[in-house]
């Protein structure tokens, strides 16, 4: 599974076109519900290697309604809040900022400063098709 998290698309662009999201983003990663328990959500990080899930109500839409982070978790616990018990509803960001495959690394950068969020989901006709974090886009734009 973690492996899925790491493999980039093989995608062919002209020599001199602006590198896009399609270009950076991870696969679709792990989802999970808002009604999950946060200590779930830590689980499935840890083990799929990653830093965020993005949250969906109905996962054949795959349609983000939030995203949880490592921050957001680390916080709870800092606060003395029991994630065996806390939902993850009471933690996410809800209508996270999303970018289409299209989008351009430096839009994205844009986007991530202006909303302080170092995590995007690429969403796509059919729903999430990928994340791009702020170490792709660095990576991109180095």
């Amino acid at each position: 599974m973690t492996e899925a998290f790491t493999q980039k698309p093989s995608v062919h662009r002209p020599p001199h076109a602006p590198a896009t999201a399609a270009d950076v983003m991870r696969p679709a990663p792990a989802t999970i519900e808002p009604r999950g328990h946060v200590a779930a959500a830590a689980y499935l990080m840890k083990h799929a290697g990653v830093t965020a899930l993005v949250v969906v109500d109905d996962d054949q839409a795959k349609q983000p309604v939030g995203i949880i982070t490592e921050a957001d978790i680390v916080q709870a616990v800092a606060d003395g809040k029991d994630v065996n018990d806390l939902r993850i509803r009471a933690l996410i960001t809800t209508h996270p900022t999303v970018i289409n495959p299209a989008t351009s690394i430096r839009d994205a950068a844009r986007s991530m400063v202006t909303g302080h969020v170092r995590h995007l989901p690429v969403v796509g006709e059919a729903g999430l098709i990928g994340m791009v974090d702020i170490t792709d886009v660095c990576a991109a734009l180095a």
